[in-house]
């Protein structure tokens, strides 16, 4: 089976399909001005769009793995955010933890992997 890579960069693609998947590379806001809420509901946009792109929609999501500057501060900000975006039934395997990110303003950020339809 073919490999396809959608938004090719030197160091990373934003999107890789292979085999009826489709992993996103992790996704960020686009301002970082704002809180948690903001950020996250930013971040859940920017999924939606490249799961589009790439074919696939939310409803298919299979597993994401979130990545929180501070876990105590914001993890039920993000689920309220996460909670309202989320697909009901069909929500995905889910891991959250607490990271170092690239930037000290990104207080969020995500991955997921999807199939395709």
């Amino acid at each position: 089976m073919s490999i396809r890579r959608l938004q090719v960069a030197a160091r990373y693609s934003e999107a890789v399909i292979h085999n009826g998947l489709v992993w996103l590379s992790g996704q960020l806001a686009e301002d970082l001005q704002g809180d948690i809420r903001q950020q996250t509901r930013e971040t859940l946009a920017a999924i939606a769009a490249r799961l589009a792109g790439a074919g696939t929609d939310p409803s298919r999501l299979l597993s994401v793995t979130i990545y929180l500057k501070d876990m105590a501060a914001d993890y039920a900000a993000m689920n309220e955010v996460w909670d309202a975006w989320v697909v009901p039934g069909a929500t995905p395997a889910r891991t959250t933890v607490e990271a170092g990110l690239y930037h000290p303003a990104v207080r969020v950020e995500i991955s997921v992997v999807a199939a395709l339809p």
